[in-house]
């Protein structure tokens, strides 16, 4: 039996081991190249030297690239390759380190914000009743009692300060015990120290000595930093309160249908690729998915930031977080809860506060020096009082446990992450999602914007401009067989001609880069490119009927003549002010465009914007945003098309449209939600706004240590005073920052006055200027190449 039971042990633990992998695994997201990138939950963090701790210890495990840790949501990012990881388990090695981990639930963020806030909330509670009472006691032993009595409300102080103290310190407690018990230091530890010792001398000198007990300073202490850290905790939360309503805002689970129609309710968590949900009016589409049944109204203003209801009608791809208004859906799911528009929303904003910036940096290498710092000053001030003293341990100790509070660099570990989290915050509220806390870093600094034309200053919604050629008859054969396309240009041309019962095609092919082609009438049609569509015309030899038009879409059936459907596209709305707005700013403006002359001329004359290249390839674009680099130029590039990712990747700073591609939009730092181009202004006067506001946060922090530290270690600073001092500074750093809310929050996201309308950029517009911006363009262009 004993043999047996042996092995079972090591059995029981390879097996528990390899089925926490395969459950991290499944929790993974696959990030290219063979990495994957795992979130968990770490609660226990509270300053920059556990965040050091976690990313470091993770960073030793076999297979990771690298971890960043987010103190202000308590989330960590891993990146690592499984190939080489073999069963690594990431919450094991976390407890290890001494921290509780599980796998990042957004579904559970509220849940846990709200366990947090409330267990520091009741420790708060029992440090400041405690508090009250035993000053009550102190002021009557200051007030000139007899010994007997003295002794007597000592001793009565004691009794409510120390179990007090016990219950309201746990939270530095666990975390202090943690970090000593894995052989480490933290934030924690030396305040943990302070409390016991003050305490500790008091209860001795309660029973023992003639001295001052110092009862109230431990439980007041224990009372100003539980005040500190619930209000940094509600800041916190204040200042992600976009990510927690969201997650709010999401049910919990869904009505998934079965083979037979029979619906059961399913946590969102558990829904795949494909399922059939029930979704009634009233209700919030849990996942992305597409409409298979029923008609309705959608609410879409979560999503894009319009108001005006759209209808939905089976085939329509709809995000989560669309609100059902007014008739029941039948939902296929698309992606799974983890990989859905809200949950890429929460990581984008969780993202603001976690990226490496020159700014973050510093902060954390000086806090990490906090922890061995701080113990030898506080040991060499003992030492020295000590010896000045000729010995006198109590002033001595005393002022080791004043240094010991007063020097926690509380406020210089708040200093940047806190003002990006509320800037993020802030511009989320505008429609701009911050991936990356770096790029509001580096978007202060930008001087010069290149803006892309289609789908940036253009809603990249092509519109018929006019009709040339053709009958009645003719445009509807084209309406019909362009409503058997997707292309932007063949929705544009089904707008010529309302559906026409009877108009039947056949045989319908749809050749790349060429356009559709069909039988109609034993005659074959097409649709699509000039050239190719000239193939079937009338007399294959003769000439090809003119066209002036910048973009179209031309039609034939054989053995007739050309329709040219004549394309525009649409300046956004507020392009025009927006333009004036930025170079109010002092920036430089320039258009990059792989559109041709024409078009791009007329936009760049329209907005009054003097450089504009036209034709560009994607790396041409990237040249041209490297030469401006090159020339000390910090570059903050718009754009939305897989042919910009390069671009938008080589440019300090870069910033996407939601609508535009995905490649285009994991390539920028921020993406903005609305159709509105105010989005640019408003972020860069964020930014600007949130550089100034960390560097008034470093300035106080060191100004706080600057007069603290001397004040302490010289001895004017009793235990009291210290607490008083290091919760109030962290108090101001994180009040500082939440100022930003108030920047910019007199602009909107529409245009001001007298914008440019839903006016098309019409062919001949464009074509009037083409000639002159195609040679404005080629030196340029000739330049860049």
């Amino acid at each position: 039996m004993t043999c047996c039971s042996s092995s079972t042990v090591p059995n029981q633990r390879a097996l528990k081991q390899r089925l926490d992998h395969e459950r991290l695994l499944a929790a993974s997201h696959d990030m290219g190249d063979g990495v994957l990138q795992t979130d968990l939950l770490v609660p226990g963090m509270h300053c920059a030297t556990c965040i050091r701790t976690v990313e470091t210890g993770l960073g030793e495990v076999n297979g990771v690239d690298n971890a960043r840790a987010n103190l202000s949501t308590r989330r960590v990012s891993v990146r690592w390759h499984p190939d080489a990881a073999g069963d690594a388990d990431f919450i094991t090695a976390l407890s290890n380190l001494g921290f509780e981990a599980s796998l990042y639930d957004h579904g559970n963020i509220a849940t846990e914000a709200d366990d947090t806030g409330r267990k520091l909330l009741i420790c708060l509670a029992v440090a400041g009743f405690a508090a009250a009472n035993v000053m009550l006691l102190s002021v009557s032993v200051w007030g000139g009692a007899d010994a007997e009595t003295q002794r007597l409300f000592q001793l009565v102080s004691g009794l409510i300060a120390v179990p007090a103290s016990a219950f309201a310190g746990q939270p530095f407690y666990r975390s202090a015990w943690a970090a000593l018990s894995n052989r480490r230091l933290n934030m924690d530890v030396p305040i943990s120290l302070a409390v016991l010792l003050s305490l500790g001398v008091s209860v001795y000198e309660a029973l023992y000595g003639h001295h001052e007990t110092w009862f109230e300073a431990s439980v007041s202490l224990l009372f100003f930093l539980l005040i500190g850290r619930y209000l940094d905790h509600m800041m916190r939360e204040r200042a992600r309160s976009a990510i927690l309503q969201l997650s709010r805002l999401m049910p919990a689970g869904a009505s998934r249908l079965d083979d037979s129609g029979q619906a059961s309710y399913t946590p969102i968590a558990e829904l795949q690729a494909g399922d059939s949900i029930l979704v009634a009016a009233g209700e919030r589409v849990p996942v992305d998915s597409r409409i298979v049944g029923g008609l309705s109204d959608l609410d879409l203003s979560l999503v894009n930031g319009e108001s005006a209801a759209v209808q939905a009608v089976p085939g329509l791809d709809v995000e989560a977080g669309v609100l059902n208004l007014t008739g029941p859906l039948t939902l296929e799911v698309l992606r799974p809860a983890d990989q859905s528009f809200v949950a890429n929303v929460i990581s984008l904003m969780e993202a603001a506060s976690q990226a490496n910036s020159r700014h973050v940096r510093i902060a954390d290498r000086a806090a990490g020096l906090y922890a061995p710092v701080v113990h030898v000053l506080s040991a060499a001030s003992f030492l020295g009082w000590m010896a000045y003293t000729g010995g006198d341990w109590y002033t001595s100790l005393n002022v080791a446990i004043a240094v010991l509070i007063i020097t926690c660099p509380c406020a210089l570990a708040l200093a940047v992450p806190i003002a990006q989290v509320v800037a993020a915050n802030r511009l989320f509220r505008s429609g701009v999602m911050v991936k990356d806390g770096a790029a509001l870093e580096h978007l202060s600094g930008a001087d010069t914007v290149v803006l892309d034309k289609t789908g940036t200053l253009t809603l990249g919604e092509p519109r018929i401009a006019a009709v040339l050629g053709g009958t009645d008859h003719e445009h509807a054969i084209a309406a019909v067989l362009a409503r058997l396309s997707t292309h932007p240009a063949a929705r544009a041309a089904t707008a010529a001609h309302p559906a026409t019962p009877g108009v039947l095609v056949s045989d319908v092919a749809e050749l790349a880069g060429l356009g559709l082609e069909a039988v109609w009438k034993g005659r074959k049609v097409r649709l699509g490119r000039r050239a190719w569509v000239a193939e079937i015309v009338r007399g294959s030899g003769a000439p090809m009927p003119a066209s002036s038009a910048s973009s179209e879409v031309c039609f034939a059936v054989a053995g007739s003549d050309i329709v040219s459907f004549q394309l525009s596209d649409t300046l956004r709305a507020d392009a025009a002010t927006v333009v004036r707005d930025l170079r109010s700013k002092g920036m430089a403006l320039e258009i990059l465009s792989g559109d041709m002359p024409g078009p791009v001329g007329a936009v760049a004359a329209q907005l009054g914007i003097e450089k504009a290249f036209s034709g560009l390839t994607p790396s041409e674009k990237t040249a041209h945003v490297e030469q401006l680099r090159s020339q000390g130029r910090h570059v903050l590039y718009v754009g939305d098309g897989l042919n910009d990712a390069p671009a938008l990747a080589a440019a300090n700073v870069s910033m996407a449209p939601a609508s535009g591609s995905d490649i285009g939009r994991a390539s920028a730092g921020l993406v903005f939600t609305s159709k509105s181009l105010g989005a640019i202004p408003v972020a860069i006067e964020v930014a600007r706004a949130t550089a100034r506001t960390v560097r008034q946060n470093f300035g106080l922090a060191l100004s706080y240590n600057a007069i603290a530290v001397p004040v302490a270690v010289l001895g004017y600073a009793t235990p009291l005073i210290a607490a008083l001092a290091m919760s109030s500074s962290s108090i101001l750093v994180v009040a500082n920052s939440l100022r930003l809310n108030l920047v910019a929050r007199h602009k909107a996201l529409t245009p001001a006055s007298a914008p440019v309308s839903e006016t098309p950029i019409s062919a001949d517009e464009a074509s009037t200027m083409a000639k002159a911006n195609a040679r404005a363009a080629k030196p340029r262009l000739e330049a860049v190449k």
